[in-house]
């Protein structure tokens, strides 16, 4: 059941991905990991991709983000073809224009917090815009950090750095891939308000790989996938919208988290 986006809507296209495919394999080994997909992601809006394991959702977030090529198809940041561009051109678009969060925090142990967070400006050349720095530290709550190394901070705490360093550099978009996968609910939750914040009060774009209903519900949007396709949208998601979606998606077979009396996943 799809619904239509609420008035106002952000209707400028951050980035789009046009009837993409990637498929592995030949013959009896090929497999098709996305199949034909077209997809819309708008600036200043925070979208979740969802689908049971093995439907293409990291697969898609990958292709569109630029870490991993695509067999058929095209995907646009902006207005900038990937398809199009060589090893170095790329590499200079996600550097330039993208920022990334994963699951593992991918922070450097011998630098502080703030030596991380400017770390993709310091190695192109660039100077942060400090008056956009102060903001974004202040927003995930870092001020009496920046001197801490990660091994001083918590998982929380080194998650806010690697959100910090995805906004420091005003990228056109960030993806974040399973973002809070590591951390505990309540440093969780911190995190993916720092996220919703970042688009509200920054007008940042976010699109966000998540297997929970409980994060999803953050966004403005949740798109599913089921066998290389998307099957679904909704808009305004909550966690129990998006868990009944879930549970009558093809190929979840598999058993589905609960909601616990906190609205959190068991």
């Amino acid at each position: 059941m799809t619904t239509t986006p609420t008035a106002g809507t952000a209707t400028t296209v951050a980035a789009r991905a046009t009837e993409l495919s990637k498929i592995y394999g030949q013959g009896e080994t090929r497999v098709v990991a996305l199949d034909r997909v077209s997809v819309d992601f708008h600036q200043a809006e925070f979208t979740a991709i969802m689908g049971p394991s093995g439907s293409g959702k990291s697969t898609l977030m990958h292709c569109v983000a630029g870490l991993d090529t695509f067999s058929t198809g095209s995907v646009r940041i902006g207005d900038t073809e990937l398809g199009s561009l060589k090893d170095k051109q790329l590499t200079k678009l996600r550097r330039d224009k993208i920022g990334f969060i994963f699951q593992a925090f991918n922070l450097l142990p011998t630098l502080t917090a703030l030596e991380n967070i400017t770390l993709p400006m310091d190695i192109a050349g660039r100077k942060p815009d400090k008056e956009w720095l102060d903001r974004v530290i202040q927003m995930v709550g870092l001020s009496g950090r920046l001197s801490h190394r990660p091994s001083q901070l918590s998982g929380g705490q080194q998650q806010r750095v690697a959100v910090a360093r995805a906004l420091a550099s005003k990228p056109e978009i960030i993806f974040g891939d399973e973002p809070t996968g590591n951390l505990d609910s309540r440093s969780g939750a911190e995190v993916l308000g720092f996220l919703r914040n970042s688009v509200r009060e920054l007008g940042q774009t976010v699109v966000m790989v998540t297997h929970d209903p409980v994060a999803a519900a953050y966004a403005d949007r949740v798109v599913f996938l089921a066998d290389g396709r998307i099957v679904d949208e909704v808009y305004g998601p909550t966690a129990d919208s998006v868990l009944d979606l879930m549970r009558n998606l093809p190929g979840s077979t598999r058993q589905t988290p609960e909601l616990d009396a906190k609205g959190r996943t068991s």
